[in-house]
């Protein structure tokens, strides 16, 4: 399992095909990702806590021991849902009620095909940070992927800078990930975190250290204000990573959009005559009923969400050729233009009054691919989604 899943890494970046690793907190999102096509799933225990409703921070802060929380998590939960699907155990080194060759053992022995360092020291600075490292903390966890590399585990290493990146890759660390800090953005996310440019700068910097020592390493980055595709794309085409690592991208951002915009729309029902449309669905609209009317008002409902014109056609009981002809020659454009133009002007709707962010409009509309809800807007409008948030 392990040479082959080095392998099979290896000949997707070959292929140019870009690796996704996700940190996950609960069996859905596991079962979600690995349905989007994640390669591989990290659990740690921030990711609990994210559940929790918690920042990820506390995996860092002494509520709880990290290791059983991964251990509990990782055995009840993730693995019996996903075996043999490729899983990371989130190892925290430094702890000092494990016996860490033993524990390592325990982690195999149990399903894991590796380990990742986290919690990790690097995510401390000042004065803490220096007390810390004179503890020899970062050593220890430079030593677990030392040991796990022995023990033919793969590992991840999270790394914060050149000195670290040198001491993982000498103890044998098969992907290097640079650890940009918490994850900007949401409810939770960190306020302060690193610009991209500035990201892409600290990224290239130890990825040339990371080259001259192993250019074969499987490099990629995790964290800070990388937390949407458009993001990860700026990182692709400015440093040579192989692939991206995310936690709250993936399962916490998301699911507090998705939230609260469901709850919003159940909530907000005043424009909406729903008796009114779910009977004519059900009835199969009579032929006495507007069907241009019935097209309007449902995309008026269901903007936010995929709509297929034939199956409006089919419960309306017409021809989706002659719905068109009705609905081309009473709003003098075509339904998916309808529909588009819909979606934007709701979108400015949201940014001018609500004061929405362009990613939050864009989600609310239905696009979760920001550089195509971009693409589109500035097409329709003739300027992109800034444009209103200057």
């Amino acid at each position: 399992m392990y040479k082959a899943f080095i392998k099979k890494m290896k000949l997707q970046i070959q292929q140019h095909e870009y690796l996704i690793g996700v940190a996950v907190g609960a069996g859905l999102t596991a079962k979600c990702v690995i349905s989007g096509g994640a390669d591989f799933l990290l659990i740690l225990s921030s990711g609990k806590f994210r559940q929790m409703g918690r920042g990820s921070l506390a995996g860092l802060l002494p509520f709880a021991n990290s290791n059983e929380i991964v251990m509990d998590l990782g055995v009840k939960e993730i693995l019996p849902l996903v075996q043999p699907f490729p899983v990371f155990f989130g190892i925290n080194a430094s702890d000092p009620t494990i016996d860490l060759p033993t524990y390592l053992d325990v982690i195999k022995e149990n399903g894991f095909l590796g380990v990742n360092n986290f919690p990790t020291v690097g995510l401390f600075d000042g004065q803490f940070y220096e007390a810390l490292e004179e503890e020899g903390l970062f050593l220890q966890e430079v030593e677990a992927i030392r040991l796990a590399h022995k023990k033919k585990l793969l590992t991840i290493a999270f790394v914060f800078n050149e000195v670290q990146t040198r001491l993982m890759i000498e103890a044998g660390a098969d992907i290097l990930c640079v650890h940009l800090g918490l994850t900007e953005g949401g409810i939770l996310g960190s306020k302060k975190v690193l610009s991209l440019k500035k990201a892409k700068d600290k990224v290239n910097k130890i990825f040339m250290l990371c080259d001259r020592l192993n250019p074969a390493l499987i490099k990629m980055i995790y964290g800070g204000p990388i937390k949407n595709p458009v993001d990860v794309q700026y990182m692709y085409n400015n440093t040579n990573i192989d692939g991206y690592i995310g936690g709250s991208a993936f399962e916490r951002i998301p699911s507090e959009e998705s939230l609260i915009r469901v709850t919003k729309s159940f909530k907000k029902m005043e424009n909406v005559n729903e008796d009114h449309l779910l009977q004519n669905m059900l009835d199969g609209i009579t032929k006495h009923y507007d069907y241009v009317s019935f097209v309007k008002e449902y995309i008026a409902q269901n903007y936010m969400y995929e709509i297929h014109f034939k199956e409006l056609a089919e419960i309306a009981h017409v021809s989706a050729g002659h719905l068109s002809r009705l609905f081309s020659k009473d709003t003098g454009s075509s339904f998916s233009e309808y529909l588009i133009t819909f979606r934007m002007n709701k979108a400015i709707e949201l940014m001018t009054k609500q004061d929405a962010a362009c990613v939050e409009a864009a989600n609310f509309v239905g696009y979760t691919d920001y550089a195509q809800f971009s693409k589109i807007f500035k097409k329709y409008t003739g300027v992109s989604p800034n444009y209103y948030k200057t």
